[in-house]
This record gives structure tokens, sequence and C-alpha cells, in this order.
């Protein structure tokens, strides 16, 4: 099965949405690396529904409309990785962690660094957020989407400004 995309206008920037069958498997930034998630090639289909409503929930949700979303997922990555990557689902709308919370919540709570690097990886920016995910000191950390981005979502969410510990 193929993947496909639509190009989604963002406060945050041009947004990417790619679908692989009735799933949203990506969300990639403007300025993303080409290699940080790994995708096979991509066909344009602006009338793909799980990308349509993909796209009017992420509306919703830069509205200040929706502090969850309902749309089936589909991680592609190492076991880890995906451990991590269904963590970050369950930090709650305008919330922070650290990423020796999320090692401690999958069970490896010296793998800190590998949960850095998993969440650099997350397919899924924004809906699954790890723009909530910031370092134990309070501060933002590296982001895909840039620390602009993710100051704004975390903005958005109530979360306060850059270099104040939650």
């Amino acid at each position: 099965m193929s993947y496909v995309f639509k190009l989604m206008k963002s406060p945050v920037g041009t947004l990417t949405l790619v679908a692989k069958g009735s799933k949203l498997c990506a969300i990639l930034w403007e300025n993303d690396k080409p290699d940080r998630v790994r995708l096979g090639p991509l066909h344009e289909d602006i009338h793909s529904p799980v990308l349509l409503e993909a796209e009017r929930q992420l509306n919703q949700y830069f509205a200040g409309e929706r502090d969850c979303f309902e749309l089936e997922l589909d991680f592609a990555g190492t076991d880890f990785q995906q451990k991590v990557w269904h963590a970050l689902l369950t930090i709650p709308f305008g919330e922070t962690r650290s990423y020796s919370q999320i090692a401690v919540q999958i069970g490896n709570p010296k793998a800190v660094r590998a949960v850095g690097a998993a969440n650099g990886k997350n397919p899924l920016s924004i809906v699954a957020p790890c723009h909530r995910v910031i370092g134990a000191s309070g501060s933002l950390t590296g982001f895909a989407g840039g620390l602009g981005a993710k100051q704004f979502l975390l903005g958005l969410e109530g979360r306060g400004t850059l270099g104040l510990a939650f």
C-alpha cells in the first residue's frame, strides 16, 4: 500500500500530512530533515478522507477548539520507539513531561537519551505531542519543527513561555 500526502497551511508553517490506507502515519514539518521519518514514495491525494479529517482536527486544535485528536494512527518504528510514541499520547493537553519521566513510564528509567532520540523521530508531531516533552530543568529542548514552533504549541496549550519550569 502506498503513502498519500496533503499539504496543510498552519500557524507553524506548511505541514505535510501523510497517510497509508485509512491511518495517519506522519505529519512532517516544512523544513524537516529528509531522513527524520522514513517513508516510501509519496503521492499527493488532496481528497483522501483520512488526510481531510486530520486537517480538520488540526485546524480545530490551532483555533483552540480541540484538545485531543481522534484519528487512527500508524506508527512505523522500532518497538522501543513505539513505546515512547505511545507514551506521548498519554500526556494530557496543557501538561508537560520530562524525558526521564517518559523513560520511567515505559519501564526503562536509564534510557533518558534513547527516549530523547525516539522523541526526535516521532513521525506524528502535534498529534503524538512530542512538543510536551521538556528538559528536566523545565527548559525547552530540541524539536523537529524548531523551538519557535514548540514554544507556540505550548503557548497554545497554556504552558507559558521559553525557559519557564513547568
